[in-house]
């Protein structure tokens, strides 16, 4: 059963509003029986209880949730709509709150989530995500987080999103946690978990993360957190973050556990199931990052060829990440092939490493790292930063020459007042273009 309401009495609190279990149920049960037949329903996920009553409610159906940034511009909704063929839509904020109805789940064929990616490589693209891949997920996630129906889950993060839709919702109403999603990532009476981007996390006030040491687990996903994020939460909170990686077309396949030993940029083990194999790897492991099982997606939307290109003749599927894997320490993430293997001098550099080595300096608070066109070098290595006034560009190409080997260090190093980042933290890199 993908959304377990009635486990461990699981309620939900938004926005000052709230829904214990029974009639966050009741509810739930209720709209589900006003949305009929309906087999593809686009949702309009303000950050409101309706829009998880909504959702909810589309599952328990057996309807699939094809979830609508609220803030996205009109192409993008109508691309998807077009897309997506749904048979209704919803605004979350117009849910009735107050029916009531059985919350008894439909056995359902249907995938539960169409959800679109971002889009950086032309238009939006629907990643099919099967009852089957959301269950593997949630419950690989509970195994290896020991995480139960005593917990209480935060988090402030939207809910079209991966991140803040399926684990931060359907999760807590499969496993029977209390969940507050909050306007602003905070502290929060009762929680033991919370969810936060890179971003969130570097936002927060030493009082708030001190008031987090409560909690039994602080994680990070969805972007590289920097090392100096992770020391800092770990000096306030008494907590180590733990991160996980996935994508929307994989959900999340791995994450450090809370009984080992963790290191920034690790972002753990694979869960049950999951096979992971990093291709096409250099001397020292560095590849691309592939996968295949259950949580796997089912394809792209009326996207066979996209489907069919996303992965190998062998079956695996090509994530473009790359990474290095031992047994130990799990998955290392070094950025992305197509923006961040950079081929220096004959060397191949991933661009997470050296942006790991600026973080070190105790000057810099931000690093991005791009290869630039290289009449010589074939590509030179790029950095901008956010540092302090003090620090001069040679001080950083000197501390990483002295901490990786030398054909690593930026051969350019340019200072800025901040990097361009999206909505969910990660560094635009294409926004960022060379002068040199």
């Amino acid at each position: 059963m993908l959304t377990a309401l009635y486990a461990g009495g699981a309620d939900v609190e938004i926005g000052g509003m709230r829904l214990r279990g029974d009639e966050l149920a009741a509810a739930v049960g209720g709209y589900a029986a006003r949305i009929g037949g309906a087999q593809r329903v686009a949702v309009v996920t303000h950050p409101t209880l309706h829009t998880v009553v909504a959702a909810a409610a589309v599952l328990t159906a057996g309807g699939t949730v094809v979830p609508v940034n609220p803030a996205a511009g009109e192409r993008e909704v109508a691309h998807l709509l077009e897309d997506a063929q749904p048979d209704l839509v919803i605004d979350g904020d117009d849910v009735d709150l107050t029916g009531r109805g059985s919350c008894e789940p439909v056995d359902s064929p249907l995938p539960a989530l169409v959800v679109y990616t971002s889009g950086t490589t032309g238009p939006p693209k629907g990643a099919v995500l099967s009852r089957r891949a959301v269950t593997a997920c949630l419950d690989g996630l509970a195994r290896r987080w020991d995480w139960t129906n005593d917990d209480g889950l935060a988090h402030a993060l939207p809910l079209f999103h991966v991140h803040g839709l399926v684990l931060g919702t359907l999760a807590p109403l499969r496993i029977g946690t209390r969940l507050v999603r909050a306007e602003r990532f905070m502290p929060v009476a009762g929680a033991t978990v919370y969810f936060g981007v890179p971003t969130m996390w570097s936002r927060m006030s030493d009082g708030d993360l001190q008031s987090m040491s409560a909690a039994r687990l602080l994680v990070s996903g969805s972007a590289a957190l920097p090392a100096p994020v992770f020391d800092r939460v770990q000096t306030q909170s008494g907590n180590t973050l733990v991160e996980r990686y996935g994508l929307t077309e994989s959900l999340i396949v791995t994450a450090a556990s809370v009984s080992e030993d963790r290191r920034p940029g690790q972002v753990g083990r694979v869960i049950d199931g999951v096979d992971l194999r990093i291709a096409d790897a250099d001397y020292s492991g560095l590849g691309e990052v592939q996968l295949r099982g259950p949580t796997l997606f089912d394809g792209y939307l009326n996207r066979p060829d996209a489907t069919t290109a996303a992965y190998t003749d062998d079956g695996w599927f090509r994530t473009g990440d790359l990474g290095r894997y031992d047994d130990e320490r799990g998955l290392r993430l070094l950025g992305r092939l197509a923006t961040d293997l950079i081929k220096t001098g004959g060397f191949k550099v991933g661009a997470g490493e050296v942006e790991d080595a600026l973080l070190t300096h105790p000057g810099v608070q931000e690093a991005a790292v791009i290869g630039a066109p290289d009449d010589d070098l074939g590509e030179r290595i790029v950095a901008y930063v956010v540092a302090d006034d003090s620090v001069s560009a040679d001080d950083l190409i000197g501390h990483v020459a002295t901490t990786l080997a030398p054909h690593k260090r930026p051969r350019v190093v340019q200072f800025v007042a901040e990097l361009p980042r999206n909505a969910m933290g990660k560094v635009q890199k294409s926004r960022l273009v060379s002068s040199t």
